[in-house]
C-alpha cells in the first residue's frame, strides 16, 4: 500500500494554462484562507544588491547539496532567507535538507515558509502534506493535501495519497472518492486499486472490494500482499476454499509472508479445522514473533481444546499467556481482557479455604 514518500524534483513554477476566470478567482480564495491557516505576517523588504546576493547563496547551496555537503548547504540556505526574506526557494530547499537530515519538524516548518511566501508552489505544498502525514499530523496532511488538489486537481498521486489520509482517519467513504478519482486519472497504477479494496471492505462492500483487488492484480500480479487482503475478504464473504486457494498463491511467491500464515490460520478456525489453524498460526508467529492477532488466536484454540477437555489445564494456561502477549502488542483488545476475566482460575483465599474445611461434615 503505498502511503507517501513520492519524490518529485522541482518544475521550476511551470503550471498548466490559466483556467477561466471564475476559477482563477475561486483558486485565490482557496490561496488565501490557506495562507491565512499559516499566519502569514509582513517581513522587511530587501534591497536589490542583497536579492542578488541571496539568488548567489541559493546557488552555492545547490551546489553544496549535490555534493551531499548539507550542513553547509544549510548555512547558504540560512543566508539566503536572512538577506531576502521573501525567497521562497532557500526555505523550499532548507525543507529537502532537514528532511533528508531527519529532522521532520524543521522540515515542516521549512516548507511552511516556503508556502507562505510562494502559495503557488505545488511541490511545496506536497512536501508539505508528505511530511504532515508521515509524521501522523492527518488533520494537517489532508488540509495540505486538499490545498494541494486546488492547485493540480490531475495529479494522481495527490488524489491517492488524500484518499488514504482518509482512510487512516476512518473516513472510508472520502478515502473511496479520493481513490476513485486516482483511478480516473490514471488507471495503470495497481496502488489506488489495491487502497480501494481496504477502504470497500472496511465499509463491507466485500463483492466490490474483490473487485478492486482483482484489478489490482490485473496490473501486477507479483503482490502477494494483495492476495492475503483478497483472501480475507473471501473469508468475510464465506468463500473458505477460494481463500485458502488465494493464500497458497501467497505463500508460493513467499513462504515466509506472516500475513499469509496468520490469515490461513483464521481462515482454518473460521473452519473449525482447529489443529491445522494452530499450526498456521504457529507458522505466522515463526516469521514475526509480533503478530497480535495471531498469539489472539493461539489462545482461542488452545482454550478451546480445554473446554472440550477441561482436565487438560496445560491447554488453559497455554491460552491465557497468549492472550497475554497479544495484549502486550496490542492493549486495545477489549474482547481478549474479557476472555481473560472469564477464564482465569480465580485464587482461592487461604483462610476461606481453611473454614471451608473445618465446616465439612
Amino acid at each position: 500500500m503505498r502511503l507517501f514518500g513520492i519524490h518529485r524534483t522541482s518544475e521550476g513554477g511551470a503550471f498548466a494554462p490559466a483556467p477561466a476566470r471564475r476559477q482563477i478567482n475561486a483558486l485565490c480564495r482557496a490561496l488565501y484562507a490557506f495562507a491565512m491557516a499559516f499566519s502569514l505576517c509582513p517581513a522587511a523588504g530587501c534591497t536589490a544588491i542583497h536579492a542578488h546576493q541571496a539568488q548567489r547563496q541559493v546557488i552555492r547551496g545547490e551546489q553544496l547539496m549535490t555534493s551531499n555537503d548539507l550542513e553547509a548547504a544549510l548555512a547558504a540556505f540560512q543566508e539566503a532567507a536572512r538577506l531576502d526574506p521573501q525567497l521562497a526557494v532557500a526555505h523550499s530547499n532548507m525543507g529537502r535538507i532537514y528532511r533528508r537530515m531527519g529532522d521532520y519538524s524543521q522540515a515542516i516548518d521549512s516548507f511552511i515558509e516556503a508556502v507562505r511566501r510562494n502559495p503557488l508552489s505545488f511541490d511545496d505544498t506536497f512536501n508539505l502534506a508528505q511530511l504532515y502525514h508521515f509524521t501522523k499530523k492527518l488533520k494537517e496532511a489532508i488540509q495540505a493535501y486538499l490545498y494541494a488538489v486546488e492547485l493540480r486537481p490531475r495529479d494522481a498521486d495527490v488524489q491517492l495519497n488524500l484518499g488514504v489520509c482518509y482512510q487512516q482517519s476512518g473516513d472510508y467513504e472520502q478515502a473511496v472518492d479520493r481513490f476513485q478519482r486516482a483511478i480516473a486519472i490514471d488507471d495503470a497504477q495497481p496502488h489506488a486499486f489495491v487502497n480501494l479494496g481496504v477502504a470497500l471492505d472496511a465499509q463491507h462492500k466485500y463483492y466490490e472490494a474483490v473487485s478492486a483487488y482483482k484489478a489490482a492484480l490485473e496490473r501486477d500480479s507479483g503482490q502477494p500482499l494483495v492476495l492475503v487482503n483478497l483472501a480475507n475478504t473471501y473469508v468475510n464473504l464465506e468463500r473458505y476454499k477460494l481463500a485458502r486457494q488465494t493464500l497458497a498463491q501467497a505463500l508460493t511467491m513467499d513462504s515466509n509472508l506472516a500475513a499469509a500464515h496468520e490469515a490461513l490460520g483464521y481462515c482454518l478456525f473460521r473452519t473449525r479445522d482447529f489443529s491445522a489453524a494452530e499450526h498456521a498460526y504457529e507458522q505466522a508467529l515463526a516469521c514475526d514473533p509480533r503478530l497480535p492477532r495471531a498469539h489472539a488466536g493461539l489462545g482461542s484454540i488452545n482454550m478451546i481444546f480445554y473446554i472440550e477437555d477441561n482436565t487438560r489445564t496445560d491447554c488453559r494456561d497455554r491460552a491465557l499467556e497468549y492472550w497475554h502477549s497479544s495484549l502486550e502488542l496490542n492493549p486495545d483488545q477489549p474482547r481478549i481482557r474479557n476472555l481473560i476475566a472469564q477464564y482465569t482460575p480465580k485464587a482461592m483465599d487461604p483462610e476461606q479455604a481453611l473454614l471451608d474445611t473445618q465446616g465439612a461434615p
